[in-house]
């Protein structure tokens, strides 16, 4: 369940499930905030605990936040990993944990027979509250991670990744890769992580998200209970903004492969950002929208350069980047960058037309009840809103915000904040 919450974004379509799918907030005893959606039709609830403790969290130990959230279900209280998995099998239970660059979670999906969930709920809260970290666990777990990043460096699309990341945000804690790198996570020991869960893993910094069928009384005391233990603790420090990209750059690193790897873009915008639906939308005409996208259509079908092109903006706290990507033949790398460079600069100075507009917005707003039939699809979508502070009406006016988008926002917001100029490309391929 290590899913990024970045990927919100190229789902988010349209307002007319949500009209009924009312979001309720309260506050726990300890002052956590609570987030609960009430839906009908099937026995069944998940429930997630959210805290500022993603991989930007992490400082000189790069990866702790990630291993820290792998520890979690290895063993808690007097349970160990093979006791946890049995306690939610004989419930029907799926517990899952994450980290994102932003936050870290944990989360059960459990039926809503009182002794079912409350069995799921207790193993969850023990998992929340008392992780054991034993040293065999993390010495187990270490060399697994360990074995994972070495396996990435073998991938030219991981190692694009990562140094694009380090391109375009140097020193800052969004640069590094949410798993770490070998040099620190070797170094790491069990009570590395043990420190990292006592600083991050507390009330004042967890968030409760809800949804279910489940009555707002339930809720309540669902809420309290897998909060209650947590010592108060304090929030973490802010963020700090994102250095502004100075100058273009391009690197290019070879590798073993017949392919090249290509990821080129700016810093791009944070979530809740003013100009947010004027990109998003603009962006689903560039590079978002799959093969009717200009991306595809320059880079595959006009030149055949590539088997696709794409774009995409990954909105966080602070602000993410704007990206487009290739994969091509080693041979046709100049052409294809060329290619979509100078598909970029000419929508930056044009824009979309109005046909392509209309195209979008009901691309953007059409079959959205089909992508949200499911409470844990909804849950990704309110663990936004409240990490992210987001008005809780969010949902329900998207496909209004979405209308109100015009060709000259989009060409506003484009040459704002998306400046050819400035574009890092990192190349990674066979020369």
């Amino acid at each position: 369940m290590r899913n990024s919450l970045c990927t919100l974004l190229l789902l988010l379509t349209s307002q007319s499930v949500f009209s009924a799918a009312k979001i309720e907030y309260w506050q726990t005893v300890q002052g956590s905030p609570v987030y609960f959606v009430k839906t009908e039709g099937l026995p069944m609830v998940d429930v997630r605990v959210i805290f500022d403790a993603g991989s930007a969290r992490d400082g000189d130990q790069q990866g702790i936040a990630s291993l820290t959230s792998g520890l979690l279900d290895t063993g808690a209280g007097d349970l160990t990993a093979d006791d946890i998995a049995q306690q939610f099998e004989s419930v029907g239970a799926q517990f899952g944990e994450g980290v994102s660059k932003d936050t870290a979670w944990v989360s059960v999906r459990s039926l809503t027979k009182e002794e079912l969930l409350n069995k799921a709920l207790k193993t969850m809260k023990l998992i929340l509250t008392k992780p054991a970290f034993n040293e065999m666990d993390f010495q187990r777990e270490k060399n697994r991670t360990l074995a994972g990043l070495k396996h990435r460096e073998e991938s030219p699309g991981a190692l694009a990744n990562i140094e694009f990341f380090k391109a375009l945000y140097k020193d800052h804690p969004y640069a590094h890769p949410e798993s770490g790198i070998v040099e620190t996570v070797s170094g790491f020991s069990v009570d590395d992580l043990r420190k990292f869960y006592t600083q991050f893993y507390v009330a004042n910094n967890a968030k409760v998200i809800i949804v279910g069928d489940v009555d707002k009384k339930q809720a309540e005391k669902i809420a309290q209970s897998l909060i209650e233990d947590l010592p108060l603790g304090v929030k973490p420090d802010i963020i700090p903004e994102v250095p502004f990209t100075a100058k273009a750059m391009t690197k290019k690193i070879h590798f073993p492969s017949s392919q090249t790897h290509v990821l080129a873009g700016v810093i791009g915008m944070k979530r809740g950002d003013k100009d947010y639906l004027s990109l998003y939308v603009g962006n689903h005409i560039l590079g978002g929208s799959g093969l009717v996208s200009k991306l595809t259509d320059e880079v595959r079908e006009k030149r055949g350069l590539a088997y696709s092109a794409y774009s995409y903006f990954s909105p966080l706290f602070r602000k993410g980047p704007f990206v487009m990507g290739l994969q091509t033949r080693n041979d046709q790398t100049d052409k294809a960058v060329d290619v979509m460079q100078n598909t970029l600069k000419a929508f930056v100075q044009n824009g979309p037309t109005e046909k392509a507009l209309i195209a979008a917005k009901k691309n953007i707003t059409g079959g959205f009840a089909m992508r949200f039939d499911t409470n844990s699809k909804l849950i990704s979508y309110v663990s936004m809103i409240a990490f992210y502070q987001l008005p809780l009406d969010y949902l329900d006016t998207f496909q209004q915000r979405v209308q109100a988008v015009t060709v000259d926002s989009i060409k506003d917001a484009f040459k704002r904040r998306v400046k050819p100029e400035l574009i890092n490309t990192i190349i990674v391929g066979g020369e």
